[in-house]
């Protein structure tokens, strides 16, 4: 399977966009995942659901939720064009939508992990005079890794194959927003299409079973220890 260089710029961007969703999710997802898991939040039967909702939710409705607060119009869109920021139609807000659209899978992933560490050795380290924020970074994050990595890897997979809110907030923009699924949807629209189409489902194919056996493998560890 040989990619034309279009295609290529294509999966880079993918990856790019997939790259920078897990990124803007990661620090949010931790703090989430990890009060859940020890009950920190008032109403957490709330807060669950909310977290869970863009995963039950069509992602075109998220997208255009996503694109009415951050369009050029919309609450937030016209305080960062004052400002000289611009998310939608870019492929920064491709990140974002993939961003939302992936937490929950992050957070839940995460969630498990957090649930599984003992707490008396987070207790035993606020004891010796560790405040919250060092027990979370230096013991809790620690302890957790490969399941924070496992999160972080599904979400990843989720992110690269996202299609409805991403064709809502950032568009169809060839070398911008033109994503993997994006260009599939794209080829096999076009007559002489599908070669392309076949090639870039053989790409994703080849990125979602890397992700898949780094995901069990990470698990796998994860479990025996």
């Amino acid at each position: 399977m040989i990619l034309s260089p279009e295609e290529w710029g294509v999966v880079l961007l993918s990856v790019r966009v997939a790259a920078a969703a897990v990124l803007l999710s990661l620090p949010g997802g931790l703090w989430l995942a990890n009060g859940l898991a020890r009950r920190r939040f008032r109403f957490p039967f709330v807060l669950e659901n909310a977290v869970q909702f863009p995963l039950v939710l069509p992602p075109v409705v998220t997208g255009f939720v996503l694109l009415w607060l951050l369009g050029p119009a919309g609450p937030f869109g016209s305080t960062l064009q004052r400002l000289g920021l611009h998310v939608a139609f870019t492929w920064f807000g491709a990140a974002l939508a993939a961003a939302v659209v992936s937490f929950p899978l992050l957070v839940q992933t995460m969630r498990a992990t957090f649930e599984l560490i003992d707490p008396e050795i987070e207790q035993a380290a606020r004891v010796d005079g560790a405040g919250r924020w060092s027990v979370f970074r230096f013991v809790t994050v620690p302890l957790a890794a490969r399941g924070v990595a496992a999160g972080v890897i599904l979400a990843f997979a989720r992110a690269l194959g996202e299609f409805g809110a991403t064709i809502v907030v950032a568009g169809n923009i060839p070398g911008q927003t033109r994503t993997i699924p994006l260009a599939i949807y794209t080829a096999i629209n076009q007559a002489d299409g599908i070669p392309a189409a076949v090639r870039l489902i053989g790409a994703s194919i080849v990125l979602s079973i890397a992700s898949l056996v780094a995901y069990s493998l990470l698990t796998r560890r994860f479990h025996r220890q």
